[in-house]
């Protein structure tokens, strides 16, 4: 086969174009990557290396969604009108006074989504079972809207009876809206949507209609799991639609996880997250109803929908004022534990304190790496206090965190980076000892279920194994 005759100017034209990029690159991850390591990380790689190094800053570098945050921009301006009415009247009614409560509360009432208010109701779902029990009945009462979002849903059992609910909503007259993420669901055949439409259900991916640009975008997940009915019911939590959240995967089960069906004002709270959201990918305004049905449990709680679009990193600042406002005991159960450097400072602060720290990770993962997980942090942690335990009975996927008797949270979002800094993600976060209580009820479950592990545990390993528990550090940031 003959060589191709290229000019002699090619290749350094090329080396020479990809050196400015690599250079202009630099300087927009020094400007735009939230951390000062990360961005010295960027630099060094874009200047030295930028041939293999830009394509991957493209797509995985950016720490900022601009574009999402423009289409807030929109979503607001023309919402604006449509919800004052409607907004003043939760205010006036609902929304409780944060000083009027506890100081620190001014904090989580900043960063909310919708702010801390009263009269709202909330039952923990324990398992898939009782989250899909639930959130079924919520679709078959359903009578004028639902609204869903999920990070993965899969076509198999529990799949198949998810998109059967939604069609049989549309058919009797309810509109119907399907949100998922293009990533967590890459696998979602085209049939299976396809099928949704023909019904009459209303189906788009996150990324929607948005440029093509945005979608090379691979960082920015949207991690929530979202379901609204009527704008009376809604249901958050670590389930995504697919058998194995059931424990039906032979591989990884049994599966432990939590979800929580909430009424009241916290209804409206996960409706925006999911509003804005729609928006984003598909530029359309959605009616809904902004008026709470209040409910007898008359809780005090808050909604966050945190993401890269926020100004400031309010997933990670709430779990850190969270922690750092504990005086008897904080206690966090998440499938990844690979906290950044001020979450892990909080938690050591409060063990020294005499705070009962506890993190609850899975023995079992569903990643080979996060096997070593609970090793990675170990010295740092137990050598000021806090206990680190491991799940026997499967996977735990569940993500939540109490802290003494006043705040107990249901998240999607796990206790690393990428769910602090890149992912959208919704949490819940109760200002209420009865909810408290239901929650240390049920990690008090987890925890018998649960062997502790020391420095000890992690010398008996061998030599090879600690050598991967270290290297967990060194991939910390890019988690």
């Amino acid at each position: 086969m003959p060589f191709i005759d290229l000019p002699s100017w090619l290749l350094p034209a090329l080396l020479i174009t990809a050196e400015t990029l690599g250079v202009l690159s630099a300087l927009d991850a020094v400007m735009k990557t939230r951390t000062p390591q990360g961005a010295t990380a960027w630099v060094l790689a874009l200047v030295l290396l930028p041939i293999v190094t830009l394509p991957f800053y493209w797509i995985f570098g950016r720490t900022k969604f601009d574009e999402y945050v423009e289409a807030l921009r929109d979503f607001d301006t023309a919402i604006a009108e449509r919800v004052a009415e409607d907004r003043e009247r939760i205010r006036a009614e609902y929304v409780v006074d944060p000083d009027g409560e506890r100081g620190e509360l001014r904090a989580f009432d900043e960063m909310a989504t919708l702010p801390l208010t009263r009269k709202n109701g909330g039952r923990l779902l324990i398992n898939g079972d009782a989250t899909f029990e639930a959130i079924f009945a919520a679709m078959d009462r359903a009578e004028d809207y639902i609204l869903a979002q999920f990070y993965i849903i899969h076509d198999d059992q529990v799949g198949t009876a998810f998109k059967e609910k939604l069609i049989a909503a549309a058919a009797r007259g309810v509109r119907v809206y399907l949100l998922y993420d293009e990533i967590g669901s890459a696998k979602l055949p085209r049939s299976y949507k396809k099928a949704l439409r023909e019904a009459g259900v209303h189906v788009s991916d996150f990324g929607g209609s948005r440029s093509w640009l945005g979608r090379f975008r691979l960082n920015f997940r949207n991690h929530r799991k979202i379901v609204v009915v009527d704008g009376r019911w809604a249901a958050v939590g670590g389930h995504n639609v697919g058998d194995e959240y059931l424990g039906r995967d032979e591989n990884i089960s049994p599966w432990r996880d939590t979800h929580v069906a909430v009424e009241g004002p916290l209804v409206q709270g996960a409706q925006l997250s999911f509003l804005r959201d729609w928006f984003y990918g598909t530029e359309e305004l959605l009616e809904v109803e902004w008026t709470p049905t209040p409910s007898a449990e008359n809780r005090n709680a808050l909604m966050l929908a945190s993401g890269p679009a926020d100004e400031l990193e309010t997933c990670g600042l709430l779990y850190t004022h969270a922690i750092e406002s504990a005086e008897e005991r904080v206690w966090i159960a998440t499938p990844y534990f690979v906290p950044d450097g001020r979450v892990l400072g909080a938690l050591q602060l409060a063990a020294l304190r005499g705070v009962d720290v506890r993190i609850l990770m899975p023995r079992q993962s569903d990643s080979v790496f996060f096997k070593y997980v609970p090793y990675t942090y170990l010295p740092e942690i137990e050598r000021a206090g806090v206990k680190t335990y491991l799940y026997d009975e499967g996977f735990m996927h569940q993500k939540i965190l109490l802290v003494d008797d006043d705040y107990a949270a249901v998240s999607t979002a796990n206790f690393d980076n990428r769910s602090f800094r890149l992912n959208f993600e919704i949490t819940v976060l109760f200002a209420d000892a009865g909810f408290a209580g239901d929650l240390e009820m049920m990690l008090e479950a987890d925890f018998a279920r649960s062997t502790q592990i020391t420095q000890q545990d992690l010398d008996d390993k061998s030599y090879a194994f600690r050598v991967a528990a270290r290297a967990g550090r060194l991939l910390a940031p890019i988690l």
